[in-house]
């Protein structure tokens, strides 16, 4: 009896130590105190609040006193305390400095390094999200959430979904069709013909990372083959598409310049709209009604546009130009009388440096077309619920809200001097696009990032 008793206490002991050894650590917390919030919808800032953070998430959002005395204090000294800026449509992939060059001469490890320092870019200008519109798939999330590179959550697009001739066929000019690429090889664009050519790429985008699909719907201006207006996809192949990402309950992202290529999306499916330079009060309505949103890169309607030497230097680009500046001057009266749901776009293909410069321009012009406060909404939760739309399969990043700052959202958190919707400026605004000068790796206004919890940048002491 003695030894059974000593056996079983020795085996209690084990299990119970085990158990104990097994505990987790409590969740470190932070907490932001003397700060006034934005909270990514409200006009009204909350004004002297204070937010604690427990682990990735936002625990408490209080005017009142939080006691927390295990949390590490971080005083705001009557800051703005925002959420994490997110970046509808990036190309992360794509460092140029031309299509033709990316085919011919760029290799899998080039395209890596250069994603790698783009995601470092974005997250330091203070984007702790950021969606790839085409020419990514899911290792560089990998290597982010994993901690081995800084950057943003990511949301990925797999390889572009464009017909022959459309506005991601970056084959050469003598190319037959359906030839192997760079560009198909390394999955970051596929020649789509028919039906069941998008139900194969569409769910190997899937299958490689991708958190929505991106079909090229319309042509473009800087590129090789297609006419802007063009209306690329049958029926059948849009509605194949939104199948798929049905099927893996996300949905389908449409780059659109024409109208009719709006509503065939639209009345197909698709639930954001990229560029939507012909958007009008007609597009408004549809889109109210199917819960769609549009994501436009405004440096389109820049003054300057003619002059950028990708189209001044190359006729058939120039000719393009000059008839889309046309047909799209129409775009930011009819927002302004007929809103929807407009998220973040920079659109930036080329080096970090300069998609540097475009960020801040960017912000910019968003500011100057639609004022303070709604580019920090469109900054923000607009693009939390587009991020939401990838779904409950799909999302990696399921367990909080993103774009806002209230209980239970993720804590991707930014504290900016200054008050961002009297000055805009200060979340980090450049005037010029082309010819300005280097930008610092970080706008001094932004004093701190955090993403997930951990801080990335703070220069508050």
């Amino acid at each position: 009896m003695r030894l059974k008793s000593l056996i079983f206490g020795a085996v209690t002991f084990a299990v119970s130590s085990a158990a104990h050894a097994q505990e987790p650590a409590a969740p470190q917390q932070t907490l932001f105190t003397n700060i006034h919030v934005f909270d990514g919808v409200n006009e009204q800032r909350i004004e002297n609040a204070s937010v604690l953070v427990e682990g990735n998430l936002i625990k408490t959002v209080s005017t009142g006193v939080i006691e927390a005395p295990d949390a590490t204090v971080i005083d705001g000294g009557g800051r703005t305390l925002t959420p994490g800026f997110i970046e509808n449509h990036a190309h992360l992939m794509l460092m140029g400095p031309s299509l033709s060059a990316m085919e011919s001469g760029v290799t899998w490890e080039d395209f890596g390094i250069h994603a790698t320092r783009m995601a470092e870019m974005y997250l330091m200008q203070g984007f702790t999200t950021v969606r790839d519109a085409g020419g990514a798939n899911g290792g560089l999330r990998r290597a982010i959430d994993a901690g081995q590179i800084p950057g943003p959550r990511y949301y990925p697009s797999g390889a572009f979904l464009s017909t022959r001739g459309g506005h991601a066929d970056f084959a050469n000019f003598t190319a037959p069709p359906g030839i192997e690429t760079n560009f198909s090889r390394l999955n970051m664009s596929q020649e789509v013909s028919g039906v069941d050519d998008v139900y194969r790429y569409g769910r190997n985008n899937f299958r490689m990372g991708a958190t929505q699909l991106k079909f090229m719907q319309s042509g473009g201006v800087v590129s090789a083959f297609d006419p802007w207006q063009l209306l690329a996809g049958s029926k059948e192949e849009i509605e194949a598409a939104v199948q798929v990402a049905n099927e893996y309950g996300s949905y389908v992202m449409a780059h659109s310049y024409r109208k009719e290529a709006i509503l065939n999306a639209l009345h197909a499916g698709v639930k954001t709209i990229e560029h939507g330079f012909s958007f009008d009060c007609e597009i408004a309505e549809i889109m109210t009604e199917k819960g769609a949103y549009i994501t436009t890169n405004l440096t389109a309607f820049d003054p300057g546009l003619l002059d950028i030497p990708a189209v001044k230097n190359q006729p058939s680009s120039l000719a393009k130009a000059i008839s889309a500046s046309a047909t799209f001057e129409n775009y930011i009266p009819n927002m302004k009388k007929c809103p929807v749901k407009r998220g973040f776009q920079t659109d930036c293909v080329g080096s970090v440096e300069a998609c540097n410069i475009q960020v801040a321009y960017e912000k910019h012009l968003n500011g100057e077309f639609f004022g303070a406060y709604q580019s920090m909404v469109t900054l923000t939760s607009i693009g939390g619920e587009i991020a939401k739309l990838s779904g409950d399969f799909m999302n990696p990043y399921p367990a909080g809200k993103l774009g806002v700052i209230e209980e239970g959202a993720y804590a991707d958190i930014l504290l900016i001097d200054g008050n961002p919707l009297e000055d805009f400026s200060v979340v980090g605004t450049g005037d010029t696009w082309f010819g300005a000068d280097p930008r610092p790796e970080s706008p001094e206004t932004i004093r701190l990032i955090m993403k997930d919890g951990k801080i990335f940048k703070n220069t508050l002491n």
